[in-house]
C-alpha cells in the first residue's frame, strides 16, 4: 500500500477511526479508495467500477458507499449501492458530500473532509439502515484502499 504522498499515517488512522465510528450505528458500510490519475473522464464511472472491483455489491443489504479520490486529477465522487438509493432517492445529499470534499481539499483539509463526509454519509446510513444488535457484521474491511 502507498499513501500517494496524500496522508500522513496520523491522518490515515484518523479516516479508519471515523469509517468505523460511523459503521458502529448502521449495518450499511463505507470504504475510500484514492489513486493518482482517474482512468476515465467522469469519476463517478471510475467510481462505479471500483466499488465492483472490491466487490462492495456484496453486501447482505447492498448498503455500501464509496469515497472515490483521484489526487492529480483532482476528481472526487462518491457512490452509493442500489439499497441506498432504493430507499433515500435524494440526489442533492450525495452532490453535498461531495461539495464539502471538494470545500475542504480546497482548504487543504484533507484527512478532516474525508473524515467529515464519512461521519456525513453514516447519518444517513442510520437512518435507513439501523445497526442490528443481532446478526449485524463488518463486511468489509475499514482500511483505506489505495490504487495507483
Amino acid at each position: 500500500m502507498k499513501n500517494l504522498s496524500f496522508l500522513f499515517s496520523e491522518e490515515e488512522k484518523h479516516i479508519v477511526a471515523s469509517i468505523q465510528e460511523a459503521e458502529r450505528n448502521t449495518s450499511g458500510e463505507i470504504r475510500v479508495f484514492i489513486e493518482s490519475k482517474c482512468k476515465y473522464v467522469d469519476a463517478l464511472d471510475r467510481a462505479k467500477e471500483v466499488f465492483e472491483s472490491l466487490e462492495m455489491h456484496k453486501t447482505k443489504f447492498r448498503n455500501a458507499a464509496l469515497i472515490y479520490i483521484a489526487t492529480k486529477d483532482r476528481q472526487i465522487a462518491v457512490f452509493g449501492d442500489k439499497g441506498i438509493y432504493e430507499k433515500s432517492k435524494d440526489e442533492n445529499f450525495w452532490k453535498g458530500v461531495v461539495a464539502q470534499l471538494k470545500e475542504a481539499f480546497k482548504a487543504g483539509n484533507y484527512a478532516k473532509g474525508i473524515a467529515a463526509a464519512i461521519l456525513e454519509m453514516g447519518e444517513l446510513l442510520k437512518i435507513h439502515f439501523p445497526y442490528e444488535d443481532k446478526g449485524d457484521e463488518n463486511e468489509l474491511p475499514d482500511e483505506i484502499v489505495y490504487g495507483e
